[in-house]
């Protein structure tokens, strides 16, 4: 059976984080048959994150999440906050050991107040997971407030679809499962909302 573990760094229980993180588990209940999901909250384990980061030790139920990991693919999903991940986020991922996600398949996915926080998944989380040496999903998922309106949900659902359909594909040995033919929507109305402001 495949494994996916989703560890979502929302710092709150209704924040925009944990609802994408709800995304990607349903989009893994349907489209991959015979996978086991498992969502990670970090928020309850923030005690237990700091205490490691000082004392360089897990608790056994953080060791219990570092388990997890080590023997499952990975979707995150973390909140941006001035440009970048926030410390809850970094402080976990420092506490991993060192060698747990080496050739381990990644999504990377995000959530800002403003679609001109989308490019953090490039270059805050990407580099972080490239020397992590995990391998990570091509699509990056990010969610701006407009993706939870009308407009922009069905987007936002195509891009969840799109990016959990690479990562299946790469547990399954088979490769990102992309053609050339793919359709990317650079010019949906959440791309553009980067460039104009008044779209959010």
């Amino acid at each position: 059976m495949t494994r996916v573990v989703i560890v979502s760094s929302g710092m709150s229980e209704a924040s925009s984080s944990t609802l994408l993180a709800g995304q990607f588990a349903d989009a893994l209940g349907r489209l991959g048959e015979g996978v086991s999901v498992e969502t990670v909250e970090l928020r309850p384990l923030a005690h237990d994150v700091v205490d490691a980061s000082i004392t360089g030790f897990a608790s056994p139920r953080l060791q219990h999440v570092h388990d997890l990991l080590a023997a499952a693919g990975v979707v995150v999903v973390t909140p941006i906050y001035k440009a970048s991940y926030p410390g809850l986020f970094k402080a976990f991922v420092d506490a991993l050991d060192q060698d747990v996600l080496i050739g381990k398949t990644v999504l990377l996915a995000a959530t800002g107040g403003t679609a001109r926080h989308s490019l953090a998944i490039d270059f805050a989380l990407r580099p972080l997971f490239a020397y992590l040496q995990a391998v990570v999903v091509p699509t990056g998922v990010f969610a701006s407030p407009h993706d939870w309106g009308s407009a922009g949900s069905s987007a936002l659902a195509g891009r969840v679809d799109r990016a959990v359909g690479e990562l299946l594909s790469l547990l399954s040995g088979s490769g990102s499962g992309r053609t050339p033919d793919d359709e990317i929507d650079l010019f949906s109305d959440t791309m553009l909302s980067v460039s104009d402001p008044g779209r959010e």
